[in-house]
């Protein structure tokens, strides 16, 4: 039997709030590369289509905008590491460093064993003094937050940074159920 399998597509008259669900990254991709979605003079509606963005911004090739999106999608699924993955990882003895790049005020409350809170400070020491080829794993909440980090160590030429995939919650839940699960006010 031939199992075929799709990449995934996207119909250029979904809405942008339907695209942010589908591909979280989606927003970081276009502010990268079109500078659209990073600030309130290049923002775009909830309710506006994807078409209709790319219309407005000096008429974007939607088919050209699309393929950029899912190639950073697919560029952000490898950057991310499972909960049980990095367990097994750390269980084995393999290096690892973990950063945390939750408020200080979460990470006191709780975080992974042998973690380091980011702060600018940590940031220079470890873009001038770690490995660049040794595992680095960033966490945050739920990891949406640890993505853009993540980009920003790989941009500087860190070759094995990982996003860990639903961040600590997703490890609480996976991992270690003793490590306690907590909810964030929305303001």
């Amino acid at each position: 039997m031939w199992c075929v399998t799709l990449a995934p597509s996207i119909d250029p008259n979904i809405t942008m709030r339907d695209l942010l669900v589908q591909f979280p990254g989606a927003q970081r991709a276009l502010f990268r590369k079109y500078h659209i979605g990073g600030c309130s003079s290049c923002g775009f509606g909830q309710d506006e289509t994807l078409a209709g963005v790319c219309a407005r911004n000096e008429n974007l090739n939607v088919d050209e905008v699309v393929e950029h999106i899912i190639t950073s999608h697919e560029a952000d699924v490898a950057m991310q590491i499972e909960p049980l993955e990095l367990s097994d990882r750390i269980v084995r003895g393999e290096k690892v460093y973990l950063l945390d790049v939750r408020t200080r005020e979460e990470w006191e409350a709780v975080k992974l064993p042998g973690s380091h809170l980011f702060t600018q400070e940590l940031m220079q020491e470890i873009l001038a003094s770690e490995s660049k080829t040794d595992l680095l794993v960033i966490y945050d909440h739920q990891g949406a937050r640890s993505m853009d980090a993540a980009a920003y160590f790989q941009g500087h030429g860190f070759e094995n940074v990982k996003s860990l995939k639903g961040g600590i919650d997703a490890w609480s839940a996976e991992v270690d159920p003793k490590l306690p699960r907590y909810h964030l006010e929305q303001p």
